[in-house]
């Protein structure tokens, strides 16, 4: 049985921070991109992975306040290599010109979380006329991940040091729709649900980690792709439950939720640590193989999610209809 704290085979539990996990690697050499890398633990993982050697890349919706997170992170590690560049998630064609920037810099890429996310939302649609939650949490993601993924295999094979892939998940993806993922029902409004909708979307992160590891494992290509649970913390993605709910989980907080630092554990864990080199298609949670939900298990379900997600954005050429 689990209990809060008990230390998994890694050495770590739920209460190890971002820096433990990390401690002793040298990360001088590698480039990674953190989307969301502006708030929550998008933030202290830029951080961490700054204070490791790594060059961060920064892949934020608000590149002013991106930039005060990029000067906050060189007050306190200086001399970290840190880069800003605005991605809108929702925004096929924003996830097309941030990919294409990127590959103009030259720069080469070594890990890519897929950290950036929105929680519980009431019904919106993206520019793209797409349920956001579907949109940002898992499609841009999907599509951003395909459009740096030659970049990553060029980088891999010249450096001849193996790429990581990182999709923040949730266990909130064990309470996804009935049928898990609505292919037919992504926009419909009358029978949404903001927790079944973000539970869909980040089952999504999991099936979508899933297929691509296994496809890269058959190509032979020296590239990892894990999903995590992160696990509960306060920050600006509960900002859409209301105050007598968010109330009741403050009260419950000194249990189980976690700080920001020990929330970036698992996702600074699967970038560097050398204990999971070689190890893909899993999900974690507190630095450990965890099973997720048998939707999750499913890979004739990925593969449909992975078909779907590629028809949607190719019907979605990126140009802009405004």
């Amino acid at each position: 049985m689990w209990f809060w704290g008990s230390k998994g085979a890694s050495g770590f539990s739920s209460s190890s921070t971002a820096e433990d996990v990390t401690h002793g690697v040298d990360g001088t050499g590698l480039t990674a991109i953190v989307t969301g890398a502006s708030s929550g633990i998008g933030v202290e993982t830029a951080r961490v992975l700054a204070l490791r050697g790594v060059h961060v890349v920064m892949a934020v919706r608000n590149t002013v306040s991106g930039a005060k997170v990029k000067q906050d992170i060189l007050n306190q590690v200086p001399g970290a290599k840190l880069d800003v560049m605005e991605l809108d998630l929702s925004s096929i064609e924003s996830v097309r010109r941030f990919a294409s920037d990127y590959k103009s810099t030259g720069l080469p890429l070594n890990i890519l979380i897929n950290n950036a996310g929105v929680m519980a939302c009431p019904f919106m649609l993206s520019k793209d006329n797409i349920e956001l939650q579907f949109a940002t949490n898992h499609l841009g993601h999907f599509l951003l991940t395909k459009l740096l993924l030659d970049t990553m295999k060029n980088t891999s094979r010249e450096s001849k040091r193996e790429g990581r892939i990182v999709n923040l998940s949730s266990e909130a993806h064990r309470f996804s729709y009935p049928e898990g993922v609505r292919f037919d029902k992504i926009n419909d409004v009358s029978s949404y649900s903001s927790i079944s909708a973000y539970g869909q979307s980040k089952l999504c992160n999991v099936l979508h980690a899933n297929e691509l590891a296994r496809q890269l494992k058959e190509d032979g290509v020296n590239i990892t792709v894990n999903s995590l649970h992160p696990g509960a913390i306060m920050t600006s993605l509960w900002r859409h439950f209301n105050s007598y709910l968010a109330g009741a989980v403050s009260a419950l907080a000194s249990y189980f939720i976690k700080t920001v630092p020990q929330g970036a554990a698992t996702t600074c864990y699967l970038a560097l640590s050398p204990q999971v080199a070689g190890v893909t298609g899993e999900y974690f949670r507190n630095c450990k193989i965890t099973k997720p939900s048998s939707f999750g298990q499913d890979s004739e379900l990925a593969k449909k999610v992975w078909d779907f997600s590629t028809k949607l954005t190719d019907s979605h050429s990126g140009e802009s209809h405004s």
